[in-house]
């Protein structure tokens, strides 16, 4: 039962830590994938995982103009 519980621990930290990713894709941002890179390379640092969130919910002037 241990075992499980770690699983759904880790699931849940690797799904915290790409949550600006997965905003960003639920939104449909136009630039999901360059969120998702930032996020997974600098991710690591507060900063880096700050400034992903705060881009994925960003307005995005691209779909505005549609």
């Amino acid at each position: 039962m241990d075992v499980i519980y770690g699983f759904i621990i880790i699931g849940a930290l690797i799904s915290l830590y790409f949550l600006p990713w997965i905003i960003a894709g639920l939104n449909e941002h136009s630039k999901t994938a360059s969120i998702g890179i930032i996020n997974f390379f600098f991710g690591w640092t507060f900063v880096g995982w700050v400034i992903a969130l705060a881009w994925s919910v960003s307005e995005d002037k691209k779909l505005e103009r549609q």
